[in-house]
């Protein structure tokens, strides 16, 4: 794992430290990419991860974030998991659905069937557990194929956020294995006026603007490769 040395002033020590830092910059991802410091794990220590230890370990605090719903988590970064702020989900909403809604979307035959599928269940509001979701959509061994794939993408295009991670439970309350992520309409989070706030505007524009951001930011970073990463193309 990259990271910077435990004695180094710059090192973020705490998930609300990560938190005030993404704020500050926008958006995030949480693993080193291609593009030289834009990660979470660059600027926290190497020493901690998959330690199950939520004073210290970047692994858990990607557990508690989402929960307190101060910046939403998805796979937004080229299908690879990252953080938005709500000051700036809104043009990465813009950008990402190319202005449209879900359901404008559908209208114009711009989504398969099988992600209409899973948002058909989202649309209640709640939030719901990947292993409970797929096999609701009809995804399976005689149904949809590759469910992972699809809620990839519509995490991409920021239709989905993942809201939180909860442990399964067995029939004696007790929890065991991993954390699954809980998916849920990132409206239901910061509501449709807001998420939807940057409409007004081209989404090229939403997407020139987010790569301004992260070329300001990120300066070493090759453009193609922060393109990619921000924009999708």
């Amino acid at each position: 794992m990259k990271g910077l040395d435990w004695n180094d002033p710059y090192r973020i020590r705490s998930w609300q430290e990560l938190v005030n830092w993404i704020n500050e910059v926008g958006f995030l991802p949480l693993f080193a990419n291609e593009v030289p410091g834009f990660s979470a794990e660059e600027h926290v220590s190497p020493l901690f991860w998959w330690t199950g230890d939520p004073e210290q370990d970047p692994w858990e605090w990607r557990e508690i974030i989402p929960a307190t719903g101060k910046v939403a988590y998805g796979k937004f970064f080229g299908g690879r998991a990252g953080f938005i702020s709500r000051e700036w989900f809104p043009y990465f909403a813009n950008a990402r659905r190319d202005g449209y809604d879900f359901d404008a979307a559908w209208d114009d035959e711009l989504v398969q069937r099988r992600m209409k599928a899973i948002m058909d269940i989202c649309e209640d509001g709640g939030m719901h557990p990947g292993f409970e979701l797929k096999p609701a959509a009809g995804f399976g061994k005689d149904g949809y194929k590759n469910f992972e794939g699809c809620i990839t993408q519509l995490q991409m295009q920021t239709y989905l956020i993942i809201r939180k991670f909860e442990r399964r439970q067995n029939k004696r309350g007790q929890s065991y294995g991993m954390a699954v992520s809980y998916y849920q309409k990132p409206e239901e989070l910061w509501g449709y006026q807001h998420v939807t706030g940057a409409y007004g505007e081209e989404p090229g524009v939403s997407a020139e603007r987010i790569f301004r951001r992260a070329r300001e930011l990120f300066p070493e970073g090759a453009d193609a490769a922060l393109r990619k990463l921000v924009v999708g193309a």
